[in-house]
């Protein structure tokens, strides 16, 4: 009986990356429902069949999975062996001893490959606590042929929000189905307030000043939300309010949208002809910047961690080791293309002639997430690292609350004064409770 209850250890190569088999195992791994994530969870039969072990998913909206994420861990729950986390959860999880290190996932797993950026991302104490899925900065998707149309250039450097805005409402035509813009306007600390938070920064702004006290009515918050606010009730789609990163991708690949400020990872999407309409009519430049062009662009890594309440540790670190290797994303470019393969993550994706010629944005991209600096993304000092979230614990509870007053406000349920005194009234509460203000 015994006998059948060890573990029998042996060792297959899949997609030239050796992984552990052993007596099947079943793990649970929660992520989110974007296209990359999608892939992976397509491909993952691979896996299965070559290990004998088996996955049960659980693909979430990116709201519900943090939700779901952030209560399992806290209480220890247990429910997943692989949770998908990001550049803000993995270095506060991982300094908590809620994750478990991930410096061991073999010889073969090549560590030196991952830009050291976003490793640094994702790790606590020099201790890395979650593998990189795909990493992001954001930039601004336009439509070419619109642009072209209306005698508008390609910007060649860094514009402003006011010469953005001139631009928007120039090509904004919805008698023919094609709004100006399509920013994100779901509530929610990595929804609505990833473009936001990065917009408070061009405009001069700070979530809290060197005392850490809240700034959110200042009127550099009252500047960029206003003009955000304005921006979409005059040339977003209906239902702004509502729309994520998903929808708006949705919409700006059905050829809906003039302009979209949002992830670089969506480049991928937006430019492959298998899922865009637009693919070859898609143009990008830097996101606009306002007063500053520090903290413009958001940096972000989507990454597979394991939490410590895992009873399955060993096979889910094989998954992790091949899900997110550099064989991995060969896998990704030859069997769905290239032009889909995870980016931001590793040097030998940028050193591929495939993938570059299959991926016209790749340099630009690569550039945005190199130049994100989180140490120095505002115009002002602070106490703080983050571009478009604040590395502190008390940071989800507030940027999710903020988020939602200004999605109120946005809906017309409220105005951006009554917004951003309700947002000031909750960050002084949770900041003086948690003890940051005394």
């Amino acid at each position: 009986m015994m006998r059948c209850l060890r573990m029998q250890l042996a060792a297959v190569t899949l997609a030239g990356v050796t992984v552990s088999t052993a007596m099947a195992a079943e793990i649970t791994i929660a992520t989110v429902n974007n296209s990359d994530m999608i892939i992976m969870q397509e491909l993952s039969s691979q896996w299965e069949d070559a290990t004998g072990n088996s996955i049960n998913w659980v693909v979430l909206e990116e709201n519900v999975l943090r939700q779901r994420v952030t209560t399992d861990i806290a209480t220890d729950g247990g429910s997943f062996d692989i949770i998908t986390i990001g550049a803000y959860e993995a270095p506060i999880w991982g300094a908590q001893d809620w994750l478990v290190p991930l410096e061991d996932l073999g010889d073969a797993y090549n560590y030196a490959d991952i830009f050291e950026p976003v490793r640094n991302g994702l790790s606590a104490n020099g201790t890395l606590y979650a593998v990189p899925f795909y990493a992001e900065s954001s930039f601004t998707f336009y439509r070419t042929d619109i642009f072209e149309a209306a005698g508008i250039a390609e910007p060649q450097e860094q514009i402003t929000y006011d010469q953005f805005a001139e631009i928007i409402a120039a090509v904004h035509d919805p008698n023919n189905g094609v709004y100006g813009t399509c920013q994100r306007g779901k509530a929610g600390w990595g929804e609505n307030m990833a473009f936001v938070g990065p917009l408070v920064n061009a405009f001069g702004g700070q979530w809290f000043d060197m005392g850490w006290n809240p700034t959110i009515d200042s009127p550099e918050w009252k500047a960029a939300v206003t003009y955000y606010v304005d921006l979409m009730n005059a040339y977003g789609p209906p239902g702004a309010s509502s729309n994520g990163h998903n929808e708006n991708r949705a919409l700006f690949a059905d050829g809906k949208c003039a302009t979209w400020v949002d992830a670089t990872s969506a480049a991928g999407y937006i430019f492959n002809p298998d899922e865009s309409s637009v693919h070859d009519r898609t143009g990008f430049f830097q996101a606009p910047k306002q007063v500053t062009d520090k903290g413009t662009g958001w940096f972000w890594a989507w990454a597979l961690s394991i939490p410590a309440s895992s009873k399955q540790a060993d096979a889910a670190k094989d998954f992790l080791a091949w899900a997110t290797s550099q064989e991995y994303v060969e896998l990704v470019g030859n069997t769905k293309g290239w032009v889909a393969a995870p980016p931001g993550t590793r040097k030998s994706t940028y050193d591929n002639p495939e993938y570059l010629a299959a991926a016209p944005f790749a340099p630009t991209v690569l550039n945005s997430i190199l130049a994100a600096n989180p140490a120095d993304a505002t115009l002002n000092p602070v106490p703080y690292t983050g571009v478009q979230f604040v590395a502190i614990p008390e940071f989800q509870g507030i940027g999710n609350y903020v988020g939602q007053q200004i999605s109120a406000a946005l809906a017309g349920q409220q105005s951006v004064d009554q917004a951003l005194a309700n947002s000031q009234q909750f960050a002084v509460r949770e900041m003086t409770k948690a003890g940051y203000i005394k």
